[in-house]
This record gives structure tokens, C-alpha cells and sequence, in this order.
């Protein structure tokens, strides 16, 4: 039985599996099926951020629920990724793949006929549901198909280039749909998607056994997902509620509590879904919290220099996502190269704090944007060291975040770096949230917020309190990740060689 699952958007991690007798017919049709499917769950990341503005106006929500419709997809799809692996062994790939396709179009559906907030955030955190679903069972059907190791290099190749123009796709269509027919397309687009990779997978998919040893871990999944929602909304409700609420701090400790439950209760359970043995490697323990604190860090970078580049600077959608994809080419560039050249020589101590060091700085800059910001001189070169140092950290981080794990536990360890990235992303984003929209509410106290002048340098206050806390997540991350590495370049099993592609 395959281990294999998806580490991010983006990113996959395959461990060896048994060759079959021979490799599926329409094998490379299947592959096509598979990326479409792959690059509507890479589009989704980017695609809604670039109209978040627009929805935000039509819906009339305030700056403080923003952050849910970000937060609702990561975290379920971050919390329920494992329990999605352990549901594709146990009811086959191809039923989990085609209901996480259905489930994922039903979901965008209702979030592009979206009448309100609670609707489109319901639908979002749906969109998650059921991407964490499909993704394992995209990742394992993709690895039984291609059995020759020639074919599967060259499977994974083509996968993870469609992985890694995604995000740079979202931001694109995301302007167009937006700009030229409205936001709600943003989600209504994947339909499309679905919809095609739909028909193909039930035509060219062949069904697979169940494996009879899988078992559901219903009591982690509970402990974990309510854990990770209680952290989540309370750093959220701290906005409205300020830091010494029951609400806030009540929450904080009810998603401690319930963390260090699912801790407990992974030690005794018969089939875990997080066996703690994994974590315990020095390297791979400093991977998984670099990318948490990466995830955190980048998805603030996205939501928030979108706002300011709509709402301060005047730009539209289609403007806005173009504006970010020199970030995503310097991320590309170093994430080649760390991966390649750089971990291969060195190892992960010099080139992860490099990396941590590159963002903070990219994050600090940002701070000194005003109303008058030129894009060329002062928004990308921002943009560029940011994107420099993103391309450090997470492929390297990804990679080690499953290297030496054995074939038994190299798809749980796969499906927690991309859990901890979608999390990071979830906390950082409603912390960050919470934190801004605290600092324009400190600024206009005594001022006129309706005079527009006022209410731009509000918003500038909002932003760069949340880049200066970026800043010290990257920090922070610099310091852990220059303790916790080990030196030297780890060991590499050749049994088991990872694919990592951003």
C-alpha cells in the first residue's frame, strides 16, 4: 500500500512503493486528470486572495471577519489532511478522489452564490474539507500509476511544474475574473476544473481495494481539529474582545488543552494519526516548525500587501496579480538552487536562517510603504528579497521534513509539513488580523474616520503592524532554525528520495 501524500500546494513527497505487474493503460491521460485536479487545489491558495477586496465590499464584512475566509480553508484542510489519507486507504483512491472533486465543486458553488459572510466562510472551510480529501488520494493514485521508476520521475516532473506555475496561474486569473466579471468567478471557475477532472477520473480510473488494515483515529482527529479551531479563533476573537476576554484567552486555553490531549492520546493509540516518533529528529522537528512559521508569515504577506496595493495604491485585481509574481519567480529561482546546490553541499544550517534573515528583512521593509510608494523602487525590490528568502526556507525545510523517515511513515510525515504550513497559515493570518486592525482602531481614536485621508493612514497603520510581526515571526524562526539544525549535509536513504517541488 502506498504512503505517499501532499505536502502543500505545490508540494509532494513520494516514499517507494512495490512495483506493480504493469503500469495502468492511459496512464499519461491519467496524469492529465491528476494535474488538473492538482492545479485547481494550487489555484484555489492564491485565486481568492486577489478578490478577497472585492468580496469583501460586496458582502459588506467588516476588516476583523477578513481573515476567516484565508483562515476556514487552511484549517480544515490543514487539520483533516491526515484523517483524508487514513479515508483514501480505507474506502479506496479513485471513490475518495471523484467525492473530494464533487465535494470540492459543490463547496465553490456556494461560495460564488455566497448572500453573506457566514456563507462564503462555510463554503471556504467546505473547499478544505474536501481538498483534504483529494489531495492523499490524488498523490496515491498518481504514484500506483507511473511504477516505473523512469516513468514516475518524469510523472513527478510534470506534476510538480503544474504545482509550481499554480500559484503564479491564481494570481493572473484571479485579477482577470475579478477585474472583467466579477469576484464570485474566482470560485465558480472550479467547477470548470472539477468538472473535467471529474469525467476523466471516472472514466480512466480504475477502482482499487480498501486496505483492510486502515483504521479512522476519530478521537485524534477531534482532539486536533477542535484544538487548532480553539487557537484560531482565539487570536481572532481578540479584535473584538481584547487579550484579557474569556473569550480570548478562554479559547487559547481550550485549544492548548485540547493539543496537548491529542499529544497524549497519539502515544496510545492503536493507529495515530501522527506517530510521535516522527518528530522526533532534530532536523526534521526544526523543518516542521520553519514551515509552520514560514506559512504564517507568507500568508500575511499575501493578504495584506493585496489590501494595500487595492485600497492604498489603487490598483485593480488583474494589476494586483501581476505585482506579485516576481515574488513568485525569486521563489522559484532559490528554491532550485537551495534545493539542488545548496542543501546537497552545505546542509541546512547556513541556507534556512539565510532564508528566515532574507523574509524578515523583505517583511521589515514593507513597513516603510505609504501612499506615494513607487512599484519599481520601492514595492519590488521588497518583493524580490521576500521571494529570495521564502525559496530558502520552505523547499529545503519540505524536503527534510521527510527525508530519513521510513517507507511506513513517510506519507504521515509528508501530510504533517503540509499540515503545518496550512496551520501556520491559520494562526498567522488571524493573529496578524487581529493585530492590525487593533492598531488602525488605536489610530483613529480621536481622529475623524470619515474624513478619507484619515482613514488611508489607518489602513497603512493596519499594514505595517502586520508586516513589523512578520518581521519577528521570521525572527523568531531564524533563531530556532540556528539551534535546532544540525551541521553538516543529513544523510540521505536512497531508498527513499523525496520530490519536492514549490
Amino acid at each position: 500500500m502506498s504512503r505517499t501524500s501532499l505536502d502543500a500546494p505545490g508540494t509532494a513527497t513520494v516514499s517507494p512503493l512495490p512495483s506493480a505487474s504493469a503500469s495502468p493503460r492511459h496512464r499519461w491521460s491519467i496524469l492529465a486528470v491528476i494535474g488538473v485536479a492538482q492545479l485547481m487545489v494550487v489555484l484555489d491558495a492564491t485565486i481568492v486572495n486577489i478578490a478577497l477586496p472585492s468580496a469583501q465590499q460586496g458582502l459588506g464584512f467588516s476588516d476583523g471577519d477578513r481573515q476567516w475566509v484565508v483562515t476556514a480553508y487552511a484549517l480544515a484542510f490543514g487539520s483533516l489532511l491526515l484523517l483524508g489519507g487514513r479515508i483514501a486507504d480505507l474506502f479506496g483512491r479513485k471513490m475518495t478522489f471523484l467525492v473530494g472533486l464533487v465535494g470540492f465543486a459543490g463547496a465553490s458553488a456556494l461560495g460564488g452564490a455566497a448572500a453573506n459572510f457566514e456563507m462564503l466562510v462555510t463554503a471556504r472551510a467546505g473547499q478544505g474539507l474536501f481538498g483534504a480529501l483529494l489531495a492523499p488520494a490524488a498523490m496515491s493514485l498518481l504514484t500506483t500509476t507511473f511504477t516505473d521508476p523512469k516513468e514516475r520521475a518524469k510523472a513527478f516532473g510534470v506534476y510538480g511544474a503544474i504545482a509550481g506555475a499554480g500559484g503564479a496561474i491564481g494570481l493572473l486569473l484571479g485579477g482577470v475574473l475579478t477585474e472583467h466579471l466579477d469576484w464570485r468567478w474566482t470560485l465558480y471557475v472550479n467547477l470548470v476544473f472539477a468538472g473535467v477532472a471529474f469525467i476523466g477520473g471516472a472514466l480512466l480510473l480504475h477502482g482499487t481495494p480498501r486496505d483492510k488494515t486502515a483504521r479512522l483515529d476519530i478521537p485524534g482527529a477531534i482532539l486536533v481539529g477542535g484544538g487548532l479551531f480553539s487557537l484560531v479563533y482565539g487570536f481572532a476573537n481578540a479584535e473584538t474582545h481584547d487579550w484579557d476576554s474569556s473569550q480570548t484567552w478562554g479559547w487559547l486555553t481550550a485549544g492548548a488543552v485540547l493539543l496537548a490531549a491529542f499529544t497524549v492520546w497519539q502515544t496510545r493509540s492503536s493507529h495515530p494519526l501522527l506517530p510521535l516518533r516522527v518528530l522526533l529528529d532534530r532536523n526534521r522537528s526544526a523543518s516542521f516548525i520553519a514551515v509552520l512559521i514560514s506559512g504564517a508569515g507568507m500568508f500575511g504577506v499575501f493578504l495584506f500587501l493585496t489590501y494595500y496595493l487595492q485600497q492604498s495604491l489603487g490598483y485593480t485585481p488583474l494589476e494586483t496579480g501581476l505585482a506579485f509574481l516576481p515574488m513568485t519567480g525569486a521563489l522559484m529561482v532559490t528554491s532550485a538552487l537551495a534545493t539542488s546546490v545548496l542543501l546537497p553541499r552545505i546542509g541546512p544550517k547556513p541556507v534556512v536562517p539565510l532564508g528566515m534573515g532574507l523574509a524578515a528583512v523583505g517583511m521589515a521593509w514593507m513597513t516603510t510603504f505609504d501612499l506615494n510608494s513607487s512599484y519599481v523602487t520601492d514595492i519590488l525590490p521588497t518583493l524580490i528579497v521576500t521571494g529570495f528568502g521564502l525559496g530558502l526556507v520552505m523547499p529545503p525545510a519540505m524536503a527534510l521534513a521527510t527525508a530519513g523517515v521510513d517507507a511506513e511513515h513517510s506519507g504521515v510525515a509528508s501530510a504533517t509539513v503540509n499540515a503545518m504550513q496550512q496551520v501556520g497559515g491559520s494562526i498567522g493570518t488571524a493573529l496578524l488580523n487581529t493585530l492590525a486592525t487593533g492598531a488602525a482602531t488605536d489610530y483613529l481614536a480621536g481622529e475623524d474616520p470619515r474624513d478619507p485621508a484619515v482613514r488611508a493612514q489607518a489602513g497603512l497603520e493596519a499594514y505595517s503592524t502586520a508586516y513589523w510581526w512578520s518581521a519577528v515571526f521570521f525572527t523568531v524562526g531564524l533563531a530556532i532554525s540556528v539551534i535546532l539544525y544540525r551541521r553538516g549535509v543529513p544523510e540521505q536513504d536512497p531508498d527513499v528520495a523525496p520530490v519536492v517541488h514549490m
